[in-house]
């Protein structure tokens, strides 16, 4: 399947609210496969949801470093 894939990483400085926005279309048969490549570090935090609109939602920490992955 393709999706549009929009990921968000959170800038760690605390006065600085803004975040990095990236976003591409991918082809997958599997999500859960496809996010492990973002799953590098020592302390891995992965959660997992979907919005009402079916758009698929990761939400990652990795070694304090924070992403959003959203597929539709």
């Amino acid at each position: 399947m393709t999706y549009e894939m929009i990921r968000e990483i959170f800038n760690q400085c605390s006065g600085n609210q803004m975040r990095d926005v990236f976003v591409s279309e991918i082809e997958t048969d599997n999500l859960d496969a496809y996010v492990k490549q973002y799953l590098v570090g020592k302390e891995i935090s992965c959660e997992k949801s979907q919005n009402e609109d079916g758009a698929v939602v990761y939400d990652i920490i990795t070694d304090d470093l924070k992403q959003r992955l959203t597929f539709s």
